[in-house]
């Protein structure tokens, strides 16, 4: 008789930890600064300047640059634009809905972070979306406990967004087929976590487990396609989208955000 083995996310060490957080606080300026930087007039590919010269300038490594065959140090994605944006010559205009995803790397460990913000005044329905997805996002960094399994941090994001429907008085799609992932020293590593779902699947989350996690919603579809450049991510109707990610530690005393931004 063979025991079988307990199947767990996986975990790292309170060092490792420390480790991975000195990372995320590199996104998480890299994000700021990017944001800063955002304006009506400037050009996908000079943000993404700032984002390469702020991760450089801390001794860290952009883990989007290279990464099999991307372009740039961040995606940026505009309006019906889900993830995966290249930067490029798309000039920024008022009203834009923008999603920043960054990653770096600090000594071999990986941090991933995502927020989504406008330039100038934005729609009232613009506004509520990507205030659904930080707030969807939240739900399921709630759930990031010992004992829970994967996909009840995928459910807990579900109950956030249906319940930001009912909050906002309209429809948000989930996107279909994107999620969170685990994450140490590579950027992506199994399991996937799926953005919404039953509870109670998958392994489970101890002290130490990592997960990026990442909800993306949209005022329309669930469905989306890829552009000819092999790479970004559009919604099959022409709708906006938004997209927020934070990577998530469990730990005895509740979540820990590895990815704050100042």
């Amino acid at each position: 008789m063979r025991l079988r083995r307990r199947k767990v996310v996986p975990f790292r060490t309170v060092g490792e930890l420390e480790a991975m957080r000195a990372a995320g606080d590199i996104v998480g300026r890299t994000l700021v600064a990017v944001r800063e930087a955002a304006r009506a007039g400037i050009t996908t590919q000079e943000l993404d300047e700032v984002a390469e010269a702020t991760i450089r300038q801390a001794n860290a490594i952009p883990s989007f640059l290279g990464y099999h065959g991307f372009s740039g140090s961040i995606c940026v994605s505009v309006n019906e634009e889900v993830v995966h944006g290249i930067p490029g010559s798309r000039v920024l205009q008022d009203g834009d809905l923008v999603s920043i995803d960054c990653g770096a790397i600090l000594d071999g460990w990986h941090g991933d972070s995502a927020w989504t913000f406008g330039i100038g005044q934005l729609s009232k329905a613009d506004s509520d979306l990507s205030e659904a997805t930080r707030r969807t996002l939240e739900a399921g960094m709630a759930a990031m406990i010992p004992g829970n399994r994967l996909t009840d941090v995928s459910h807990a994001l579900e109950l956030g967004t249906r319940a930001l429907e009912k909050e906002h008085g309209r429809a948000y799609g989930i996107v279909d087929g994107y999620g969170g992932h685990a994450i140490g020293r590579e950027m992506h590593l199994d399991p996937f976590l799926p953005n919404e779902g039953p509870g109670g699947k998958g392994p489970e989350l101890v002290v130490g487990s990592v997960l990026a996690i990442e909800p993306m919603l949209t005022l329309g579809t669930v469905d989306t396609r890829i552009l000819d450049d092999e790479w970004t991510v559009v919604t099959t109707d022409g709708s906006k989208a938004a997209h927020w990610e934070h990577t998530v530690a469990v730990t005895e005393d509740g979540p820990l955000i590895l990815t704050n931004r100042p």
